[in-house]
């Protein structure tokens, strides 16, 4: 079994975390592709409640059978990297565990709390992001999914959510949630 936790805010979740997944769940034969969302990141702060997000998040997933929506990091507690990969290997056959993530986050790497602990209990599977350089920390196992370079992000979907558009980087199910939840306004 090969499980794959891709984390995040998903403020809110669009295509390109579809895409990202879709393809690194393709290129690395993953059985399962774990969506955390963060309820307290340590370096942002979310716009939507963590309910919201999580609810989005399961719309998206829905007909993806290798995309699973997960409470892991639900709580009050900071959201740590580190202690969202013991939780996964700890679950029963989690087998081999990899951490799906943007080349921007990668970067940031050696500021994450625990960061020795992250690189030596997984495996990165990074993908490129237009304009972001990184290094690799020594002993870091990581693939590159250089396939996928997609320049959407969150917060400018959020800006045009704010301006009443609705973004084609969203998938049908989360546009209508966020109009029936008034989100983002």
């Amino acid at each position: 079994m090969k499980t794959a936790i891709f984390g995040g805010t998903f403020d809110p979740i669009h295509r390109a975390h579809l895409i990202v997944a879709r393809e690194a769940a393709d290129t690395f034969s993953l059985d399962r592709v774990l969506f955390i969302p963060a309820a307290n990141p340590p370096h942002k702060e979310a716009g939507a409640s963590y309910e919201d997000r999580y609810n989005m998040v399961e719309l998206a997933c829905a007909g993806e059978p290798r995309f699973f929506p997960s409470r892991l990091e639900e709580g009050c507690a900071k959201s740590y990297s580190i202690h969202t990969i013991e939780r996964v290997k700890a679950q029963p056959g989690s087998g081999q565990v990899f951490f799906v993530l943007g080349s921007d986050a990668f970067a940031e790497i050696r500021s994450w709390y625990r960061w020795e602990d992250v690189v030596r209990e997984t495996e990165f599977i990074v993908v490129s992001r237009p304009g972001h350089t990184y290094s690799i920390p020594q002993g870091a196992r990581v693939h590159r999914l250089e396939t996928v370079a997609l320049p959407v992000s969150s917060s400018e979907t959020r800006h045009a959510l704010g301006r009443g558009e609705t973004p084609d980087e969203l998938p049908p199910s989360v546009a209508e949630y966020i109009r029936e939840h008034g989100l983002y306004r």
